[in-house]
């Protein structure tokens, strides 16, 4: 199966950045306000999605992500290399 990085955008537009060895559970959790962030601000939809063999890669990945901008987060989201590239 693996262990899955993921970006959520919620209701206010925020995006928050986590791991889990099941993207399904966690997603349902997130709705029932399972983490800090998600609990005042619920999560509308799964923007983007990696799948790593071993939680400490997908560790590390989730560490990158979090390090990034906004911007650059919806640049990957949406496939736009170039513009990730350029942030």
């Amino acid at each position: 199966m693996g262990w899955f990085v993921y970006i959520l955008e919620c209701t206010d537009n925020s995006l928050y950045t986590g791991l889990t060895c099941n993207l399904l559970r966690r997603w349902e959790e997130h709705l029932r306000g399972g983490s800090r962030y998600t609990k005042g601000l619920p999560p509308r939809r799964v923007i983007h999605v990696e799948v790593f063999p071993s939680r400490s890669d997908a560790a590390k990945r989730e560490h990158q992500l979090k390090g990034w901008t906004r911007r650059k987060k919806l640049a990957l989201a949406t496939g736009n290399t170039d513009l990730r590239k350029r942030l």
